[in-house]
């Protein structure tokens, strides 16, 4: 079971919860962290709600809740059927998700963010991709904010390895925000789902113990988060500083000296990797032109957050990720 402890509910959350106990089960569990506040998730929830309507699909929507009782609130009054689940504002994102998994009953159990927006026959393209001896499919996601440079720069910046089409069919990694899994392989990886890391961690433990991750890019998910210059900046470092404390947690201090000294050299690595991409796969070629000096700045607070995350450690940022 999960060690992160959900905070009593809300007045009138559980009963709202009561009400789901004579519909029939659910064929698709979606675990959704909330993490940005209500103007994202219930974007994300509506989408959902569609989804499930549209298609007959029946879901089962398990909310872990950081933000506070506002958004829980909302959620419980506006979405009655969502299993809202809170959680006190330093939980992280994994342990949002084990304890989400922990709770879900359906046979799959889908993972998406708060941003993201599905549409209306993703739930069923879910349902039918995980039949038979398929037990983890991950689709691909397309940037829904376009609005502003800004929100381009931050999409090319943590999704450029997107933009290139890959075969449906086995694959070696899938993103964390458009992927489901059968619920027995999640039950298998227990330890590593509740080991607070992130997907790819999970992912590399199915590979090896034989189970094959699914590339579908028929099932396509919209990734909606708009930014400010300084949000995206920060959040950057944040990533960035807590995933490379992660990967060094068991090394030694040299050893964590030298990756931080090699991580200096990661803007310079990262802008040209980026652009290269973007620029290859031939969509967006303009919004990457007027993209250049904000990915040049995404970039340095990325390779700073390396550089911090290898030499002085996570420092709680794992915990402020959004």
């Amino acid at each position: 079971m999960s060690d992160v402890t959900p905070i009593a509910p809300a007045t009138g959350t559980e009963t709202a919860h009561h009400t789901e106990s004579n519909r029939p089960p659910p064929m698709l569990s979606v675990v959704v962290p909330s993490v940005n506040g209500w103007s994202d998730l219930v974007a994300c929830l509506s989408a959902l709600e569609r989804a499930e309507s549209r298609t007959r699909t029946r879901l089962e929507v398990l909310v872990p809740e950081r933000c506070g009782s506002a958004v829980r609130t909302h959620v419980s009054q506006r979405f009655p059927s969502v299993r809202l689940l809170p959680v006190a504002g330093t939980t992280t994102i994994p342990h949002m998700r084990a304890l989400a998994i922990d709770m879900a009953t359906a046979p799959t159990v889908a993972v998406i963010e708060d941003h993201v927006i599905v549409p209306e026959q993703w739930a069923q393209q879910i349902v039918d991709a995980c039949r038979g001896d398929v037990r983890v499919v991950g689709g691909v996601l397309v940037n829904a904010a376009t609005d502003s440079t800004v929100d381009w720069a931050a999409f090319f910046c943590e999704y450029s390895h997107v933009l290139t089409p890959r075969p449906a069919g086995p694959a070696e990694w899938l993103m964390g925000n458009n992927t489901a899994y059968a619920r027995t392989a999640l039950q298998e990886c227990a330890e590593v789902v509740h080991a607070g890391r992130w997907e790819n961690v999970l992912h590399d433990e199915l590979r090896r113990r034989g189970i094959v991750l699914w590339n579908r890019p028929d099932i396509v998910v919209g990734h909606k988060k708009h930014y400010t210059v300084s949000e995206y900046s920060e959040q950057r470092f944040l990533y960035a500083r807590a995933y490379a404390a992660d990967r060094v947690r068991s090394s030694s201090m040299p050893s964590r000296l030298a990756y931080g000294a090699a991580a200096m050299a990661l803007p310079v690595l990262l802008y040209a990797r980026i652009t290269s991409r973007v620029w290859r796969s031939g969509a967006h070629r303009r919004e990457l032109l007027h993209s250049l000096p904000l990915l040049a700045l995404f970039v340095s607070a990325w390779g700073l957050g390396e550089v911090t995350g290898a030499w002085f450690g996570d420092g709680g940022a794992m915990a402020r990720v959004c």
